[in-house]
């Protein structure tokens, strides 16, 4: 069966859409662009196997497809903006072998203005074709919430951004075979910047909770009961909460282009956010000290080091940073974590717990990084000498909140 789909990078935003088109009864076909690539489990892949998902490594084949999307990572540069490298080398993949009449849609994080003047003349050169006459061209920002049960596809609203009208119409048919609503943006450069309002939003706002934390903290201030009250407030309000720090595959973007205007709060979140890992390191020096015992030669035990809770997912974690300056300051460093079966920080492996309230009672602190279902924290907070809780989750005085 010919597939309508072809789903170009099979990472966290790329094999969401591919589980999303395949459930929705598309044939699609899946391109991996590099090492990256998100996780499926056998019964997962056995479902997309068996509803028309190909996975495929013959770059041919994208040029048999009415739709290819493009979702290669986009990770953090050395400049603090988006890598386009993968981007590129999908781009030069499809050009190859682009027919007419194909619609073409960019879903990675990037920079305004990279459809028009990056991924177009890539498509433009290596095809002959020309974008808007002989194919459709767009953008459409991916809105992913990895591990979020609440959150579909279906009834997340996708916004298209096309080049011409009739790009953003044939991006948009295609859409709304996986969505309740396509919102339509005037352009791919509008649609491009909603990823970078969305992005730069999510890391502002916990920027300023995680200053909080330092301020309530300094105060003597319950921060987790200011925020259970001030989420009560029915406008103008939304609640985020404080962390060791902030990981993820979307980067925060201070700038609109490489060399362009910067945008001067994003850098301070940024600065506020990257800091965050020395403040749990300073926490939890003086949380030792203040019971006898030093950073060097104490045994600490990490609980969950993905970025985000119930997700094997490792991008961007502060755990690493945490863990690194433990060792520096002598500490034994040892973690646990029922997504993680091993892991390494600079190539050295760090010890796995197998057995979580024997190690928890066993180290000198216990600090919560990630706060998974499967933790009975108020079990834990009996079971460990000290535990530090950066996520709040621990009940109202079973450990030492951030």
């Amino acid at each position: 069966m010919p597939a309508d789909l072809a789903v170009i990078g099979l990472g966290p935003y790329g094999l969401p859409l591919a589980q999303a088109a395949v459930a929705a009864g598309i044939p699609t076909i899946g391109y991996r662009t590099g090492p990256e690539a998100g996780s499926l489990s056998p019964a997962e892949l056995r479902r997309m196997l068996s509803g028309g998902f190909r996975p495929t490594t013959d770059p041919a084949e994208l040029g048999r497809v009415r739709t290819a999307v493009i979702c290669a990572p986009t990770p953090r540069g050395a400049d603090g903006g988006p890598d386009l490298s993968q981007l590129e080398a999908a781009a030069r993949t499809l050009a190859a072998h682009l027919r007419p009449h194909t619609t073409v849609i960019l879903e990675s994080p990037v920079y305004p203005g990279t459809t028009e003047e990056f991924l177009r003349p890539l498509l433009e050169e290596g095809s002959g074709l020309r974008a808007g006459r002989d194919f459709h061209l767009a953008y459409s920002p991916s809105r992913v919430d990895p591990g979020n049960r609440d959150v579909t596809p279906a009834t997340t609203p996708k916004v298209i951004g096309g080049l011409t009208p009739a790009c953003t119409e044939s991006a948009a048919a295609f859409h709304a075979r996986l969505t309740d609503k396509v919102v339509r943006a005037r352009g791919p450069r509008e649609a491009e910047t909603v990823q970078l309002l969305e992005t730069n939003y999510r890391h502002v706002n916990i920027a300023l909770v995680n200053e909080m934390a330092v301020l309530c903290n300094d105060l003597g201030v319950d921060l987790w009961d200011v925020i259970r009250c001030a989420e009560t407030k029915p406008f103008g309000f939304q609640a985020f909460r404080p962390g060791p720090g902030v990981g993820g595959h979307s980067v925060p973007q201070d700038m609109t282009a490489p060399g362009g205007r910067g945008l001067r709060m994003v850098e301070l979140a940024r600065q506020v956010n990257d800091r965050m890992p020395g403040y749990v390191i300073q926490r939890a020096a003086t949380l030792l000290n203040e019971h006898g015992k030093s950073a060097r030669g104490a045994r600490v035990l990490l609980l969950g080091v993905t970025y985000k809770p119930d997700l094997a997912d490792l991008q961007g974690t502060p755990a690493r940073e945490i863990a690194l300056r433990l060792r520096e300051l002598g500490a034994t460093v040892s973690y646990h974590d029922p997504y993680i079966p091993s892991w390494s920080v600079l190539d050295h492996p760090v010890p796995r717990a197998d057995s979580l309230y024997e190690a928890a009672a066993d180290a000198d602190l216990t600090i919560l990084l990630q706060q998974h279902r499967t933790y009975d924290l108020q079990g834990l907070s009996v079971k460990a000498q000290l535990l530090l809780d950066t996520r709040g989750a621990a009940p109202a005085g079973a450990a030492h909140r951030l």
